[in-house]
C-alpha cells in the first residue's frame, strides 16, 4: 500500500513512518520542516518539502495516487494557539481542509487523522470516553475538534473514509520541547544538565502519557481496521501526576531533582486520563511500553 504521511519529519510522524516501512508500505512524506527535522526522515521514504496549505498539494496527489493518508502535520502547542489563534486555525483547519480536498478528488481510501485529548477540555469523570462532552479550553483543542467535524461531513457528503485518533500525552525519542507531551523532553534535558525543573501549578495535575511507538502502531492498525468513520482514544488509561512523573524521571536518570513551582498556565487541563477500551477492541491495539521503560529510553536518547 502507498501511504502519505504529513508531518513525517516530526516527532510522532517519524515513528509512524518507521512503523509503516517495517510493514513494507511505500511511504511518501510531506513536511514543510517548520518543526520537523531532516535528520528524522527515513532513508527509505520519499520526502517532499511542502506545506499542507499549498495549492500544489492536489497536483502531488494526482501524480502519486496515494492509497491512504496519515495526517500528522499540525500546529500542536496549546500556548501558541492562545497567542496566535488565527495561525492555529490556518494550519490546523484550513490546512486540513486543503488536504481533504486532495483526498476526495483522488479517491484516497482512508485518512487517519491525529487528534488530541485537548478536544475534551477539563472533565470530572475519568477515564474519558470518546462519547464524553467536548469542551476544549484552547484554540488548539478547538481546531482539532473542528477538523473532526469536517471529516464526518466529508464522509457523509463525499464518502471519504476516515479514522480519528485522539492522543493522550505522547512522549519518546526524537521529541522536541513543543506540543502536549513535550514536558518530558523538557524535564529530561533539565535533569541531565543538573538544573531545577519548573512545574506550572502544584504538580498534582495529571496526564496520561503514551509512548510514541504505541502511537505508531495505532496509526498502522487504523489502516487495517474494518471499522469506518470512528474515533478512538489512544492512551494507557493511566493517570500520573506531574510530581510523580518527575520522581520517576529522577529514578531512571539516577539524579536528584529540584522542583520549582510556578503559576498554572492558561488553557492547560488539570486532570487527564483517556479510556482505551474502544481502540483495544476495534483496532486490535493496546499499549505495550511501561512508563519507566519508556522514560529510560527517552532519557538515554536525549542525553
Amino acid at each position: 500500500m502507498k501511504v502519505l504521511v504529513t508531518g513525517g519529519a516530526g516527532f510522532i510522524g517519524s515513528h509512524v513512518v518507521e512503523k509503516l516501512i517495517q510493514e513494507n508500505c511505500q511511504v511518501v512524506i510531506v513536511d514543510n520542516l517548520s518543526t520537523g527535522l531532516m535528520e528524522n526522515i527515513h532513508k527509505e521514504a520519499n520526502f517532499i518539502k511542502m506545506d499542507i496549505r499549498s495549492p500544489e498539494l492536489l497536483e502531488l496527489f494526482l501524480e502519486e495516487k496515494f492509497d491512504y493518508v496519515i495526517h500528522l502535520a499540525a500546529q500542536t502547542m496549546v500556548h501558541k494557539s492562545l497567542e496566535l489563534p488565527g495561525y492555529d486555525c490556518d494550519v490546523n483547519v484550513l490546512g486540513t481542509v486543503n488536504l481533504l480536498e486532495a483526498c476526495r478528488k483522488t479517491t484516497v481510501k482512508r485518512i487517519v487523522f491525529s487528534s488530541t485529548a485537548a478536544v475534551y477540555g477539563d472533565v470530572t469523570m475519568l477515564p474519558v470516553l470518546e462519547t464524553s462532552p467536548t469542551v476544549p479550553t484552547s484554540f488548539y483543542g478547538l481546531s482539532k475538534l473542528t477538523c473532526e467535524k469536517y471529516l464526518a461531513l466529508y464522509k457523509k457528503v463525499y464518502g471519504l473514509d476516515y479514522v480519528v485518533l485522539r492522543y493522550a500525552n505522547v512522549y519518546g525519542e526524537r521529541q522536541g520541547d513543543g506540543g502536549e507531551g513535550g514536558v518530558i523532553s523538557i524535564f529530561t534535558r533539565k535533569i541531565h544538565q543538573g538544573e531545577p525543573v519548573t512545574i506550572f501549578g502544584d504538580g498534582s495535575q495529571t496526564r496520561d502519557f503514551i509512548y510514541v511507538g504505541d502511537i505508531a502502531t495505532a496509526n498502522y492498525q487504523s489502516l487495517l481496521t474494518v471499522h469506518s468513520g470512528d474515533i478512538y482514544n489512544v492512551s494507557t488509561q493511566t493517570e500520573i501526576d506531574v510530581n510523580t512523573l518527575i520522581d520517576s524521571m529522577g529514578k531512571v536518570s539516577s539524579k536528584a531533582v529540584t522542583k520549582i513551582y510556578s503559576q498554572p498556565r492558561d488553557g492547560d487541563i488539570y486532570k487527564s486520563s483517556l479510556s482505551n477500551a474502544a481502540a483495544k477492541q476495534q483496532l486490535n491495539w493496546q499499549p505495550s511500553m511501561p512508563l519507566l521503560d519508556g522514560l529510560a529510553r527517552t532519557y538515554q536518547s536525549l542525553i
